[in-house]
């Protein structure tokens, strides 16, 4: 009976991205504007690759959110359950800095935020009643209500078998203390059935420097989890099941512009996978391939591939 496919949950934000490769940004004098946040890229992403999605958020009643909206509406992300700021708050903003193929670098904008002030009473339970997944972004859950209302979509989803994937999606902005961010991830990351981030970003979760793999997905599969997906970059990534089964992924080779919109792509493809019933060693291949594609274009949601393209690249490496 469930019609929709994903929901994702969090930031919608406005992105600026520098046409002017391989320059600082003191020096960047011209920009492209493209819709960014997390969740909102996994949406785009979903969509291109065929799935019903629903989007859960809250931007500004100004131009930035109104084209965010009906950016992503035109991409087929259904946006009827995005909230209107009416309180005076703006659309988050980023700027991006294209230094080299390894040297990216953001300054955001997130005083104040529309997306941060959404309010549980302004989640609606059939959507997520509805859906076979929610993914909620770690960014959501920096500050009051929005951190309210994710963990009570959380809540939701879990009354109606209703799939619940964390993209840990760590952003320094907002965040007031490392203890804050590992207490709030590590409570999300206990509620959630699936997890994705980098190792960087469990490294956030659990305030440490340098974690280990096996200690990470050891402890949470004391909870909920029943599966665990490390990020390592071009090293590849790992996948973790509460049974005790390992996946290694390879990266694909890429021309890279730039590195940002690879974790975005990455997710939307993974799911996808996973949400067409193929297993787990192949989903690692379609994220991967899907982040190639993307760290090889100028955006991250434009640069969203299509099953086609991603299948392509598969082929054509066959790593």
């Amino acid at each position: 009976m469930k019609n929709i496919d994903i929901v994702t949950l969090g930031r919608a934000a406005l992105d600026l991205n520098s046409i002017e490769i391989d320059r600082p940004m003191e020096e960047t004098q011209s920009f492209q504007k493209y819709v960014g946040g997390s969740p909102a890229n996994i949406a785009i992403g979903s969509a291109k690759l065929g799935q019903k999605v629903k989007f859960i958020g809250k931007v500004g009643d100004e131009q930035h959110g109104r084209y965010i909206t009906q950016y992503m509406t035109d991409a087929g992300v259904d946006m009827s359950d995005v909230v209107i700021d009416d309180e005076g708050r703006m659309t988050g903003l980023t700027f991006t800095e294209i230094l080299s193929p390894s040297e990216s670098s953001i300054i955001q904008y997130r005083d104040n935020v529309a997306d941060l002030y959404i309010k549980p009473e302004e989640i609606n339970e059939e959507t997520i009643k509805n859906a076979k997944s929610l993914l909620i972004s770690g960014t959501a859950l920096a500050q009051s209500p929005s951190r309210e209302a994710a963990l009570y979509a959380v809540e939701v989803a879990h009354q109606h078998n209703t799939r619940v994937i964390l993209e840990i999606d760590y952003r320094p902005y907002t965040w007031k203390s490392p203890e804050e961010t590992s207490i709030y991830y590590t409570l999300a990351a206990q509620l959630s059935d699936i997890v994705i981030g980098t190792r960087d970003e469990f490294n956030q979760l659990e305030n440490k420097d340098d974690g280990n793999n096996e200690e990470t997905v050891k402890a949470l599969f004391e909870h909920r989890p029943q599966l665990i997906v490390i990020k390592h970059g071009v090293q590849g990534s790992h996948a973790y099941t509460n049974d005790g089964k390992i996946y290694d992924g390879k990266a694909y080779k890429a021309k890279v512009i730039k590195t940002f919109g690879a974790g975005d792509s990455y997710a939307a493809a993974f799911l996808y996978a996973i949400n067409q019933g193929k297993e787990i060693e192949e989903a690692l291949k379609y994220g991967a391939a899907s982040a190639a594609i993307v760290v090889s274009r100028h955006s991250s949601s434009d640069a969203m591939p299509s099953v086609e393209e991603i299948e392509a690249l598969m082929a054509e490496q066959d790593i």
